[in-house]
């Protein structure tokens, strides 16, 4: 009965979303399968945590367009999230979710959600609130140089201050369900996010794969058509390092980082 309720409870919220054009159709059904075992291993506090993500990140997309408008070539894909971006930011708290179901008693796999989400979360609404930043970002490798808003790598103290909140966000929502020490939860969860956050930037300046479109003469993540329709050229990173890839590993140094502050 619970992984029915899991089941039809992810349906309804994915069919919601992809109504709302928060998802796309292959959007909607990884939603539901990260959904279904979330809900069905974890349990409802689990399924808020994982719901706040969704929500507040699904919300931050879509407001603001008018000042994001021009914004769009950079990024990957567009406001409707795909199965890729889904499966990014929910596979590694799924995953924990798993590790739950196997070892009940441990609390490694609660934190390691609650880090996992926290990280996704703050490298969201860092993208999303970063970009209406007034001041041009500094790439995190040298910031001594400025880079355009919504490149990938380039930070600001206005998105990495939207950074720390995502993250305190999930953070705290993780402590208020804590039976003890939340406090020392909260702090470790909120700067296991952050970091994840800075993590994904790193990745983005360094190794994720980047493409150039000859006509607007400007780099940007689409591939292998440009917004114009241009085919775009790979430039720099690993070609297989996708921005979903990197949304993967933001998540998992966030389990990695909060799981390395509990041993020390």
């Amino acid at each position: 009965m619970q992984l029915l309720f899991g089941f039809l409870l992810a349906v309804a919220i994915a069919y919601g979303a992809y109504l709302a054009r928060g998802l796309s159709g292959s959007g909607a059904l990884a939603a539901t399968f990260i959904g279904t075992i979330v809900f069905d291993l974890g349990g409802w506090q689990w399924a808020v945590l994982l719901l706040t993500f969704f929500i507040s990140s699904t919300l931050l997309t879509h407001a603001f367009r008018n000042r994001k408008q021009g914004l769009s070539e950079k990024f990957s894909k567009g406001g409707r999230r795909d199965a890729g971006q889904v499966l990014g930011n929910g596979t590694v708290a799924a995953a924990c979710a798993v590790w739950h179901a196997a070892f009940p008693d441990q609390a490694w796999p609660w934190l390691g959600f609650a880090a996992a989400l926290a990280a996704v979360n703050a490298d969201t609404w860092a993208t999303e609130l970063g970009v209406l930043n007034a001041s041009p970002p500094r790439l995190i490798t040298d910031l001594r140089k400025q880079v355009e808003r919504g490149t990938s790598g380039g930070i600001s103290l206005f998105g990495t201050g939207a950074a720390l909140l995502g993250s305190a966000v999930i953070a705290l929502l993780a402590a208020c369900f804590a039976v003890t020490d939340r406090w020392p939860l909260f702090w470790l969860v909120t700067l296991s996010g952050l970091l994840g956050s800075l993590f994904d930037s790193l990745l983005g300046a360094t190794v994720q794969a980047m493409f150039y479109c000859p006509t607007d003469q400007r780099e940007t993540e689409r591939h292998p058509l440009h917004t114009c329709g241009t085919s775009t050229v790979h430039v720099r990173g690993w070609k297989w390092l996708t921005n979903d890839w990197v949304n993967l590993l933001c998540g998992a140094f966030g389990v990695f980082v909060v799981l390395l502050l509990v041993r020390l």
